[in-house]
């Protein structure tokens, strides 16, 4: 491996798409208990549209190697690796860090990806995939006949909740730009145009007596309307801050808003709860236990990929070298499902 370069992208700082850098150098060597993987595919987040603004809450200093997770194959590693890893397919979630041709992990962190999920559809379903199965399963334990509202149906995670809801015997209401109407009926979703006017309006009309569940990435004053549109016992989860992507200031004003009305709220009598989903919580101060789960729900997200009760929703694939494009192109809202960078 000493004879391979690796290619990475950085983020010097607040910049433009195109202000992103390419730099080269030797490939990592694994210490004890780590493994080098070779990216396959790795993908651009919405996280990463907010890094490059400076306002993910609590992303590195500048500069740093964007990627918020990857699929790749296991190339080298250190002492007390289990030797069958080498050569398999894996994933990950990094965080930072994905966007490089080989990236250096703890063994621990990395989930196998079951033989006949190829690397860009599991790479479709790594972060989007794990946050859309803990929010409906672990949060909002959606059930069975229950009524869900899922905002931005087409995106990357709003595409898996819907697939996943659906799956789990739910009805699904979903707010979208008109041109993804078609495809969401198809899917036997209740589409909402979310530019057409008053949408908690339109919900209610779909869903006279509230719904018991609603998925919020956008954030922003919004947020109101999901939770009044919560039957009693419904759940709010908040997971994102769309709304505020373009703001000045502060990356983490509007977590910290979100974070008190989800308190303030969870402290009223009424019945209903809200939640501030992070897909990092536990990690710090419970690392086994946070990798346990992780590797278990996402193994189950990859089984429902394998079955097709998920399918993976690409909008391009992309070279790394082209990553500008990429994060242009994921920040147009033009295109369905995920950009995936490939090698």
């Amino acid at each position: 491996m000493d004879t391979v370069e690796r290619v990475e992208i950085v983020l010097p700082g607040k910049v433009e798409p195109e202000g992103l850098e390419l730099h080269r150098g030797p490939v990592p060597v694994p210490a004890a208990g780590q493994v080098v993987v070779e990216m396959e595919a790795t993908g651009v987040s919405f996280a990463e549209q907010q890094m490059r603004r400076g306002r993910y809450y609590d992303q590195p200093a500048f500069p740093f190697v964007p990627g918020y997770d990857l699929v790749g194959t296991v190339r080298a590693a250190g002492a007390g690796v289990e030797a069958g890893l080498l050569g398999r397919r894996v994933a990950a979630m990094t965080k930072t860090g994905g966007w490089a041709s080989h990236v250096l992990l703890d063994a621990a962190d990395v989930v196998e990806v079951p033989d006949g999920v190829g690397a860009v559809a599991a790479e479709t379903a790594v972060v989007n995939g794990i946050t859309a199965w803990q929010m409906l399963h672990r949060k909002a334990r959606v059930r069975a006949g229950q009524t869900v509202l899922v905002h931005g149906a087409n995106g990357g995670v709003g595409s898996i909740l819907v697939q996943l809801a659906l799956a789990a015997g739910a009805r699904v209401i979903g707010t979208a730009s008109p041109r993804h109407h078609d495809a969401l009926r198809a899917l036997g979703v209740s589409p909402v145009d979310y530019r057409g006017g008053d949408v908690a309006a339109r919900v209610r009309e779909i869903a006279p007596d509230g719904v018991d569940a609603v998925f919020d990435h956008v954030g922003g004053e919004g947020i109101v309307d999901s939770w009044r549109l919560l039957t009693r016992g419904g759940t709010l989860v908040s997971y994102g801050s769309a709304a505020t992507r373009d703001d000045e200031g502060s990356g983490a004003s509007p977590v910290l808003r979100l974070l008190g009305r989800v308190w303030l709220w969870n402290a009223l009598p009424n019945g209903r709860s809200a939640y501030f989903f992070n897909v990092w919580a536990g990690r710090a101060y419970a690392k086994n236990r946070f990798r346990t789960r992780l590797r278990s729900d996402l193994t189950r997200v990859f089984t429902a990929l394998q079955r097709g009760e998920i399918s993976a929703k690409v909008a391009a694939e992309i070279p790394l070298a082209r990553a500008a494009e990429a994060m242009r192109l994921a920040e147009s809202g033009t295109v369905a499902g995920k950009v995936v960078l490939v090698p």
